[in-house]
């Protein structure tokens, strides 16, 4: 279990933590829950078949020449792409 824990902690902090200067615990914690979601419902996972853990159908795996869609999360700190509808 240790190993799963050091993985998660160092995946918050260097592609969250690292970048941001906190500023108190009101911060910290808007700014992990932020990643929370980010991580649950928009990353790719490799062992999930690239589909985000919250997800539990397979996409449509159609090539789209739609517009993307960039959303900023935490104040650009990430950035989560979908296509426009």
């Amino acid at each position: 279990m240790n190993a799963h824990c050091e993985r998660i902690i160092g995946s918050i902090r260097r592609e969250a933590l690292d970048h941001v200067l906190i500023m108190n615990e009101a911060h910290a914690r808007h700014l992990l829950a932020a990643y929370e979601r980010h991580y649950n419902e928009h990353r790719p996972h490799q062992a999930r078949n690239q589909l985000p853990p919250d997800v539990h159908e397979q996409p449509a795996l159609g090539l789209s020449t739609g517009k993307v869609l960039r959303t900023r999360i935490p104040g650009g700190l990430i950035n989560e792409y979908r296509y426009a509808a």
